[in-house]
């Protein structure tokens, strides 16, 4: 698998509510190792490294052995196809709020 060429999408990745929390956690500037992110989790350490490895199939995971202990971090260059996703929609809802907004100025004035 190559760094450039995921096999999963970061959307498909990021659709599950336990992979956001991961990444929200693995957002800190260091690496974490595994037993502390199946601590913020009501379950076991497999399903932890099952939704890990989710992640990291979609590039937005990176690990590193050090000893016995595997820690993870961020890489979070897939959002950015989310963000700019989401980019366009929060111009279209702003748009749409601001035309709302004539609409009802324009109501009370008559």
């Amino acid at each position: 698998m190559s760094d450039n060429n995921p096999l999963r999408d970061p959307f498909d990745a990021i659709a599950d509510p336990t992979r956001r929390k991961l990444i929200r956690i693995l957002a800190e500037p260091r690496e974490i190792p595994l037993h502390e992110l199946t601590s913020q989790f009501d379950m076991g350490r497999t399903a932890v490294s099952k939704h890990l490895a989710i992640l990291k199939e979609a590039g937005l995971v990176l690990d590193r052995k050090v000893g016995r202990e595997t820690r993870f971090r961020l890489n979070a260059a897939p959002l950015r196809e989310v963000h700019d996703w989401l980019s366009f929609y929060q111009k279209f809802w702003t748009m749409n709020m601001i035309t709302l907004g004539q609409l009802l100025e324009e109501e009370e004035e008559q």
